[in-house]
């Protein structure tokens, strides 16, 4: 996962010349769930289909010019190891601040789904 990979992609956007903002959200395996207990690592499961809805409603926000990311679904992860890269780009930060949290969490309650493996 390389955060320049996808903002490069963004780069050569058409619409590049309307960006005043790039945000990247890197999430990593955590050595501890929420709930405190110690973890080794975990599995995330990705519906592909939900996501590509997803990206499309919000790419169509107000400002939004291009919206990439990767996901590592379908293998096991440890501590430490890059879960999902988004990078989002906008016009203006109040509207990327917004769509990035909007789209994080639109893929973290219907998107993805973890598997977490305690240690």
């Amino acid at each position: 996962m390389n955060a320049d990979t996808l903002i490069s992609k963004i780069k050569a956007h058409p619409d590049y010349a309307q960006v005043g903002m790039i945000l990247c959200h890197n999430g990593v395996v955590r050595g501890t769930s929420r709930d405190g207990r110690p973890v080794s690592g975990l599995r995330v499961a990705v519906d592909i289909e939900r996501l590509a809805q997803v990206l499309a409603e919000h790419r169509g926000l107000p400002g939004i010019v291009d919206i990439q990311v990767e996901i590592a679904g379908d293998r096991d992860l440890t501590v430490g190891d890059d879960v999902m890269m988004l990078v989002v780009a906008g016009d203006v930060r109040e509207n990327v601040i917004d769509v990035l949290t909007r789209t994080l969490n639109a893929i973290k309650t219907t998107v993805t789904a973890k598997t977490e493996f305690f240690v």
